[in-house]
């Protein structure tokens, strides 16, 4: 089964994203984490996604759909999880054109549902390692040591695109732009909606519901 896995920043995409490829040797697919990796690369996409990020913007669907492109050019028939795009009507219609284009299907859109105050909460929060990219939050599940990973001993900083005033930044865009896409995907058949408010425990017991 091939999904969409999508909702607000924050809602726990990756974290559920991250359950499942390690349950069920699923590829995960995300387009944040195309962009980092651009960006920590110094590539050309990288500098131009960082300026888009680092405001709170969305980056152009020209960039993002090139990138989803190679990646599924590389899975070799593995079913796949994708993580942050589409995230409006013409870029899921454009991954549609995509998805037949390479003889590809997705079966589910499934949408986290979570409150913006918890939204807000969660990514304010959030702490990431520079060097292996272990996510912690300031709060509920801090480094041992402050400013320092667990795993690799790498700095843990907060993301620029996790401060307050980008995070509801983020949040506006979201409303603006992505909300359209249930109703593409109920259009369509695919769309499952879930409660993302819960422990990440508790939530992926409810994903795994919808999966089987």
């Amino acid at each position: 089964m091939n999904i969409l896995l999508f909702g607000p920043p924050g809602a726990g995409k990756g974290t559920q994203s991250a359950m499942l490829k390690s349950e069920l040797n699923m590829a995960h697919v995300s387009t944040g984490d195309l962009f980092r990796a651009a960006i920590k690369n110094g590539t050309e996409l990288g500098k131009q996604a960082k300026s888009f990020m680092d405001s709170g913007q969305l980056v152009p669907d020209a960039i993002t759909i090139g990138l989803v492109k190679e990646v599924f050019q590389t899975l070799n028939g593995k079913n796949f999880i994708l993580d942050g795009y589409p995230r409006n009507k013409n870029q899921a219609e454009a991954l549609e054109m995509l998805l037949s284009e390479m003889s590809l299907k997705l079966n589910k859109a499934i949408f986290l549902q979570v409150p913006s105050w918890l939204l807000v909460e969660r990514l304010s929060g959030r702490r990431v390692c520079e060097k292996c990219g272990t996510t912690y939050h300031a709060t509920s599940s801090p480094p041992k040591q402050e400013g320092v990973c667990d795993k690799c001993a790498g700095s843990v900083i907060q993301r620029s695109d996790d401060r307050k005033e980008v995070i509801e930044e983020r949040l506006k865009v979201y409303y603006e732009n992505t909300r359209p896409l249930k109703e593409y995907y109920e259009g369509m058949g695919y769309l499952v909606e879930i409660d993302g408010a819960g422990t990440s425990a508790v939530v992926f017991g409810l994903l795994k519901k919808e999966l089987n």
